[in-house]
């Protein structure tokens, strides 16, 4: 039987999507100009009126003619309306972490209350597993991305990015090709380009959809974790009880850790710092308190024990020295 168009495939996947997570209603597509995006977006528009939003990063030369360019190319494809965002980019985290940070907030601001298609593929999915392993994040990373994560909807996530290609092909489009995607200096693009294949390669085929199965199999156990640890995370604002906290088994313990320090105001926590903070408990030996990201320039928010709880506080950041 011969194999079904990849357009056609697209539209399946977006349509059961849409059926499982998304009323009947307006959606937005985040579209880069790239062939997954842009063939996110010609299916998107044939399904339901959509808005094309295009982040235009202004990191490489000529970037607003590619924005232009991609926003010529939803309009032609049925979009209702198709909005340029110009962002400046920071430097937290590295330039991929930043562009990324960048994208999401312009994205969030110009939706309008709509959900937002973004067009990973299954091939994604598989490298951020792969990239979660590689850097002992713990379960929550190897996880990888969510299909539905409000407003974020990932509908491809079942999809090679090959399918994607193939139906800008059979669309007659011609996608843009960003250089990035190719630059051995950034670690998503040697995972994409050597390791990728080589464990294919060694391990007979089949490895990408595997990672995803094993995200898929992670996030469903993750979610449940979490439920189970709800009920023993404080309230907004108070201490954590040591006592309590230490009658918990450690899977449930670090994740209601978690909660309490992300309510608190952490953001970018990984594995270690989570485990630091669970060592006050188990390991009690007298120690300070241990820095958790906080999402400010000028101060840091610390845990530390305090007769008998767990609590949070700030100190400024020392400015550097010239």
């Amino acid at each position: 039987m011969d194999r079904p168009g990849a357009l056609a495939e697209l539209r399946a996947a977006l349509t059961a999507f849409a059926r499982s997570h998304l009323p009947d209603a307006p959606w937005c597509v985040a579209l880069s100009g790239g062939p997954d995006s842009l063939a996110l977006t010609a299916v998107a528009a044939g399904l339901r009126p959509t808005r094309a939003l295009i982040v235009d990063h202004g990191l490489q030369p000529g970037s607003a003619d590619v924005a232009a360019a991609a926003r010529d190319q939803a309009m032609n494809l049925g979009c209702q309306a198709a909005q340029v965002i110009s962002v400046t980019v920071g430097s937290r985290g590295g330039p991929e972490a930043a562009a990324r940070a960048a994208r999401y907030d312009a994205l969030d601001a110009a939706r309008d209350g709509a959900p937002v298609l973004l067009a990973h593929t299954l091939d994604d999915q598989a490298e951020t597993v792969l990239l979660g392993l590689g850097r002992g994040s713990g379960p929550r990373s190897i996880a990888g991305m969510r299909a539905h994560d409000p407003p974020w909807c990932r509908p491809l996530l079942g999809v090679r990015r090959a399918t994607t290609h193939r139906a800008c092909a059979e669309l007659g489009l011609t996608p843009w090709q960003d250089p990035h995607n190719w630059d051995p200096r950034y670690t998503r693009v040697r995972l994409r380009t050597e390791v990728l294949p080589l464990l294919e390669d060694v391990l007979g085929g089949g490895v990408a959809e595997a990672l995803a199965r094993t995200a898929t199999a992670l996030r469903e156990d993750t979610d449940a974790l979490d439920a189970l640890a709800a009920p023993a995370v404080p309230a907004p604002g108070a201490d954590f009880d040591v006592a309590a906290a230490a009658a918990l088994p450690g899977a449930l313990r670090r994740r209601a850790i978690r909660a309490w320090l992300l309510a608190g105001g952490a953001q970018d926590l990984t594995d270690k710092q989570i485990r630091a903070v669970d060592a006050l408990i188990t390991d009690w030996r007298g120690q300070g308190g241990v820095a958790v990201a906080g999402g400010l320039t000028r101060e840091r928010l610390f845990a530390r024990r305090d007769a008998g709880a767990l609590t949070l506080y700030r100190e400024p950041v020392a400015p550097r020295q010239r």
